[in-house]
């Protein structure tokens, strides 16, 4: 099994970060840090009400940095994983924020980065813009119903450039559109299998049973 202590599982909304933290982590018996949903701007944001962008980005990285530095991601020593890389905060930053607020947002976002662990690994989970479209509408959270197709697209491409120049941590790549970590065994297996192996820089990955 994988050597790497602390994983980040990273990718657009609704790419299935979470489903294969918690599948993961029960493989190799370790811990999840999971990303919040409780944002209690998300929803204002999603209708497009003035400031609110700010308001959740903010609330986002406050509650990040709270949850990675009580978890000690450094000195654990039971494996971690996290359905987040904390440098996609900043992603996000960039893609909603005015330049006059992201340049608050960053005097904040620097501070605190230099206090968190970096990961070992990451796993970069992909899928278009419309498989992305698709699963939000079986989820069926009201407030993610108003997410339009040019943010998905947007959101996409801001993560495709920033794995792209990623170079902090080991990256592994995988595909997810016919992928589904939960409900088939094979494509976990399969994974699981491509992680007993070491990942040098970025690589990719898809599961033959796809």
């Amino acid at each position: 099994m994988t050597a790497a202590r602390y994983i980040a599982i990273e990718g657009p909304l609704r790419v299935g970060k979470s489903s294969l933290a918690q599948a993961l982590a029960e493989r190799i018996h370790a811990r999840t840090v999971l990303d919040t949903e409780r944002n209690p701007f998300l929803e204002e944001f999603y209708k497009g009400a003035p400031g609110a962008g700010f308001r959740a980005q903010m609330w986002f990285l406050l509650e990040r940095y709270r949850q990675l530095s009580e978890s000690k991601l450094d000195t654990s020593h039971t494996p971690i994983v996290a359905d987040y890389l904390f440098e996609k905060d900043k992603l996000f930053a960039y893609l909603n924020l005015t330049d006059e607020e992201v340049s608050i947002y960053d005097l904040y976002y620097q501070h605190f980065k230099e206090r968190i662990a970096t990961p070992d690994l990451v796993i970069y989970l992909k899928a278009t813009p419309e498989v992305l479209k698709e699963r939000i509408a079986r989820k069926a959270v009201p407030s993610e119903s108003k997410i339009a197709m040019s943010y998905l697209q947007e959101a996409v491409r801001a993560y495709d450039h920033f794995f792209a120049h990623y170079k902090a941590a080991d990256v592994l790549v995988v595909d997810t559109t016919k992928v589904d970590f939960v409900h088939n065994r094979k494509d976990l297996e399969e994974l699981l299998q491509e992680l007993s192996r070491p990942v040098h820089g970025t690589q990719y990955f898809l599961p033959l049973s796809s």
